[in-house]
């Protein structure tokens, strides 16, 4: 796995924290009134760095160096109340809740098994 795959799947995780704290803020204000749900935006951040990228050989393409991206947070502008107070749909945030936890899990674990592979080589008990 490349330096590059890991420092991609680093920010993944942050966007998962992000978006974590953006789910749990919604699922606490489900009963305030005139509250508006939040969401963070990924795609922007995903269609600036498909904008840098390059291919350094016809059959491989990477990355440019990533800069400090923060996501976006914005609020939904969908005018219908859900709850009956506010337009949080307390099922639609846990789905998305359970969702972001698996997609954290994975990333954590492929940066994990990088660098138990690698303590592995530095030991000299394999190949990376």
């Amino acid at each position: 796995m490349s330096t590059q795959t890991i420092k991609l799947l680093e920010k993944f995780i942050d966007y998962c924290s992000v978006k974590n704290k953006v789910i749990s803020k919604n699922i606490a204000n489900i009963g305030t009134e005139n509250y508006r749900r939040e969401d963070v935006s990924f795609q922007e951040m995903l269609d600036t760095k498909m904008n840098q990228m390059r291919t350094t050989n016809p059959k491989h393409i990477s990355f440019l160096p990533m800069s400090e991206t923060q996501f976006q947070i914005y609020k939904d502008k969908g005018m219908e109340n859900v709850s009956g107070v506010n337009n949080v749909d307390i099922d639609k945030e846990m789905s998305e809740l359970a969702a972001n936890a698996l997609l954290f899990r994975f990333s954590s674990k492929k940066i994990g098994d990088y660098y138990r592979g690698l303590q592995n080589v530095i030991k000299g008990g394999g190949k990376l």
